[in-house]
C-alpha cells in the first residue's frame, strides 16, 4: 500500500504485516542489485542490524538460492557496532550478519566492511575516518537501510546527535540498553558504547528505507509528521529528498490518517469510528462525554459528524452508551439476564473458559482478576500455559532450587549424590559461562519446571484443579536462546489437540504484540491457525466460541477500542499482585523487561488503574481498576 498524506513529511508505504513489508523491501533491493549487475556497476547496500529486517534477509537467501540473486557485485557497509565486543560473540552484528546474510550468498568477503568492536580504543577514531573514506572510495551508498529505535535513534544515534556527525565511538542512550538487554539476559551485559555510522553519512545515502514494525508506532508519528528535531534523530530524514518508510498496520496506528482519519478528509462515519472520534475529541479537550457540545466538535475537526448525525446530544448519549455497556463484571455473561448490548452471552451458563497464557504468568498479570471472577462466577476454566518461560530464570534461582533438592533430599534421608551431581555440575557451568552459551538441558529443565511449579501455584491459588492446568511446552520456544523459531505444525497440533479436548465457549490469548522478543505474536498466530483450522474442518463446537484478546505486561487497548471492560475493587487489585508475587523468579530482577524497568505488578497495576481512570474522565463510573479485551472475529 503506497499513500502520502498531508500530515506526512516523509513518503509512507503501510503493509498488512512485518513479513509483506519485508518482501518488499527484498525485491527493491534485489532488482536494484541486478540492475547494477546489467550495467558492470557495484551495488553499495547500506545494512541494518536488529529483528527489523530478520525477515529481509531471508528473503535475500532465498531469493539468491532459487531465483539466482547474485550477491557478487554487492558491497556491504553496517550501520553499527557494539564497543568493546568480540566478533564471535553471538550479541556482535558480525555474527549476526554472516548468521543472517553473509554466510548464505556469494558475497566477497572483502567486500564487507563492517565497524570493528575488537580494536583497542585509541585506534577506534582512526578505524572511524577509514571507514569514511571506504564508503566514499566505493561511491557512496546506493541504498541504506534502517531500523527505528523507541527514542528514534538511527544507527546508534542517540537523541542530541548532530546532523553533520560521521561515523564515530559514541555512549549508549540507557533507554537504549535497557531495550537492548533482551539479547544480553540483563542490563550489566550490554555495552555502554558503540560505533556508529553518523548521521551525516547516512544522509549522503542516495536512496534511504526505514522499516518500523509493531509497537514503534509513537516513534513513527514522531518522526513523520513531527517537527526537525535533534531529539528525535529520525525526524532528519524529513529532509532526505528519497526516503521512505516501511511499515505494518501496527505501526501506523498513531499516523493521523489512521487514528483521526475525519481530519484527512470525507469518511464513513461507522458506529466504530464515531465512538473513536468522540472519545479521542474528549479525552484530548478534558471534557466527559455527556458535556460535549456543537462548538466543541466544530472545533476539533467534527463538524462533518456533526453535520451527518445532527445534535452534539444525540452523538454523546451514542457514544456514552457504547462506553457503559462495554463495563461489565460477569465476563462469562450474567445467567438469567440476557442483555442484548452486554459484551457476552448470559448462555450457556456455566461456561468452559480457556485462557491460553504464553508465559507461565502472563494469566495473573494481564487478565488476574477477570481469571479469578471467571472461576468465582461458576465457571469451568482451564489454563494453558504455551512455553515453559524458561529462559527467563536467573542463573541464581537455578542454584538456589537445586541447593534445596539436595538439602530435601538429606532431611529426608533420601541418597543425594544425584542432587550434589547436578549441583555441581550447574555450579561449574555458571562459573564459566559465556554470554553466548546455552544452557545445558538439565539447566533449562531446572529453569522450566521453577516457572511450571510457580503457574501451578497460581492457578490453585486462583481456585483450579490439576485437571484445569494445563503446560504446552511448544516446540518453536525451546531454542535454548532468545531468539525463536518460527511457528510450527507440531505447535499448531498440540494447540488444535487441547482445544478440541476442551472445546470452550470462551477463550482468551494475549493479543500483545510488544513484549520484547516475539513470543506472544508467534503464541497468538498459533491460536489464530488453530482455530481457523477447527472451524474449516468443521468442529461444531467452534461456532459457538468467542475469542478474546487481552494485552500483556507492556501495553493496554486503546480506550476506543475495548469491547469488554471488567473492573476491580481494590480488594481484588490487592488479590491479583498477590498471585503475580507468586513467581518469584519474576520479581526484582526480571530478565527481558523491555524498555520498562518496573516489575510486572506495578506495570499491571498502574495500567488497569489508567484504564479505569479513562473511562472515569470519559464520565463513566470510577472505578479502582480495569482489565480490558477486544474480541477477535474468525
Amino acid at each position: 500500500m503506497n499513500m502520502v498524506d498531508s500530515f506526512e513529511k516523509i513518503p509512507v508505504e503501510i503493509y498488512k504485516t512485518p513479513d509483506e513489508g519485508s518482501l518488499a523491501v527484498a525485491r527493491e533491493i534485489a532488482d536494484l542489485i541486478r540492475s547494477k549487475a546489467e550495467k558492470n556497476e557495484k551495488c553499495v547496500l547500506g545494512l541494518a542490524t536488529g529483528s527489523t529486517p530478520i525477515q529481509l534477509y531471508a528473503e535475500l537467501v532465498r531469493m539468491h538460492k532459487e531465483e539466482g540473486l547474485s550477491f557478487k557485485n554487492v558491497v556491504s557497509f553496517n550501520l553499527d557496532e557494539y564497543y568493546p565486543i568480540s566478533r564471535d560473540s553471538i550479541n556482535s552484528y558480525w555474527t549476526f550478519m554472516h548468521q543472517h546474510l553473509f554466510d548464505h550468498v556469494d558475497i566477497d568477503p572483502a567486500n564487507i566492511h563492517m565497524p570493528n568492536g575488537e580494536l583497542a580504543k585509541a585506534d577506534v577514531r582512526q578505524a572511524c575516518e577509514d571507514y569514511e573514506s571506504k564508503i566514499d572510495a566505493a561511491g557512496g551508498i546506493d541504498l541504506q537501510l534502517l531500523g527505528l529505535g523507541h527514542n528514534g535513534h538511527i544507527g546508534f544515534n542517540e537523541p542530541g546527535s548532530s546532523l553533520f556527525s560521521k561515523t564515530r565511538l559514541l555512549i549508549l542512550d540507557n533507554n537504549t540498553r535497557i531495550a537492548n538487554c533482551r539479547d544480553f539476559v540483563n542490563l550489566s551485559k550490554v555495552p555502554r558504547l558503540a560505533i556508529t555510522m553518523g548521521l551525516g553519512t547516512i544522509m549522503k545515502s542516495k536512496r534511504i528505507v526505514l522499516m518500523a514494525w509493531g509497537n514503534k508506532a509513537p516513534t513513527v508519528v514522531t518522526a513523520v509528521e513531527g517537527p526537525v528535531t535533534d531529539q528525535v534523530p529520525a525526524s532528519y530524514l524529513q529532509m532526505h529528498n528519497n526516503c521512505t518508510f516501511v511499515i505494518d498496520e501496527l505501526a501506523a496506528t498513531e499516523l493521523t490518517r489512521f487514528k483521526s482519519p475525519w481530519l484527512c478528509g470525507n469518511v464513513e462515519w461507522t458506529d466504530a469510528l464515531v465512538r473513536r472520534a468522540v472519545v479521542d475529541m474528549a479525552l484530548k479537550i478534558g471534557k466527559p462525554i455527556l458535556s460535549l457540545t456543537n462548538n466543541d466538535y466544530n472545533e476539533n475537526g467534527l463538524s462533518d459528524l456533526l453535520a451527518d448525525n445532527g445534535d452534539a446530544y444525540e452523538i454523546n448519549l451514542q457514544v456514552f452508551y457504547m462506553l457503559r455497556d462495554s463495563i461489565t463484571g460477569w465476563p462469562g455473561g450474567k445467567p438469567g439476564e440476557p442483555r442484548a448490548n452486554h459484551p457476552e452471552r448470559s448462555t450457556p451458563y456455566p461456561k468452559t473458559c480457556l485462557i491460553f497464557s504464553p508465559h507461565p504468568d502472563d494469566d495473573i498479570i494481564s487478565m488476574g482478576g477477570t481469571f479469578m471472577r471467571l472461576h468465582d462466577q461458576g465457571h469451568n476454566v482451564h489454563v494453558a500455559y504455551q512455553t515453559s518461560g524458561n529462559i527467563a530464570v536467573t542463573d541464581e534461582f537455578v542454584t538456589r532450587f537445586l541447593d534445596f533438592a539436595v538439602g530435601f533430599d538429606q532431611l529426608t534421608r533420601q541418597d543425594a549424590s544425584t542432587s550434589n551431581q547436578i549441583l555441581k555440575e550447574a555450579q561449574d557451568f555458571i562459573a564459566t559461562k559465556k554470554p553466548n552459551d546455552i544452557d545445558t538441558e538439565i539447566i533449562r529443565s531446572v529453569k522450566g519446571l521453577i516457572r511450571r511449579c510457580e503457574a501451578k501455584a497460581t492457578a490453585k491459588y486462583v481456585g483450579l484443579s490439576d485437571e484445569q492446568i494445563h503446560f504446552m511446552n511448544l516446540p518453536f520456544y525451546e531454542t535454548g536462546t532468545i531468539e525463536k523459531k518460527p511457528m510450527g505444525e507440531e505447535d499448531i497440533k498440540v494447540t488444535m489437540e487441547l482445544l478440541r479436548k476442551i472445546q470452550p465457549q470462551q477463550v482468551y490469548c494475549a493479543g500483545d504484540l510488544a513484549d520484547p522478543h516475539g513470543t506472544h505474536k508467534v503464541c497468538l498466530d498459533i491460536i489464530f491457525e488453530s482455530m481457523r483450522r477447527l472451524k474449516a474442518e468443521g468442529d461444531a463446537w467452534v461456532k459457538d466460541c468467542w475469542v478474546w484478546l487481552y494485552k500483556g505486561a507492556w501495553q493496554e487497548w486503546d480506550i476506543a477500542e475495548i469491547e469488554m471492560a471488567v473492573p476491580m475493587s481494590p480488594d481484588q487489585v490487592k488479590k491479583k499482585r498477590y498471585g503475580i508475587f507468586i513467581h518469584q523468579s519474576q520479581k526484582d530482577s526480571v530478565p527481558f523487561q523491555g524498555t520498562d524497568s518496573r516489575e510486572f505488578w506495578q506495570r499491571a497495576e498502574e495500567r488497569n488503574a489508567n484504564t479505569a481512570s479513562l473511562y472515569a474522565q470519559l464520565g463513566l463510573t470510577q472505578y479502582a481498576a480495569m482489565e480490558a479485551f477486544v474480541r477477535w472475529h474468525f
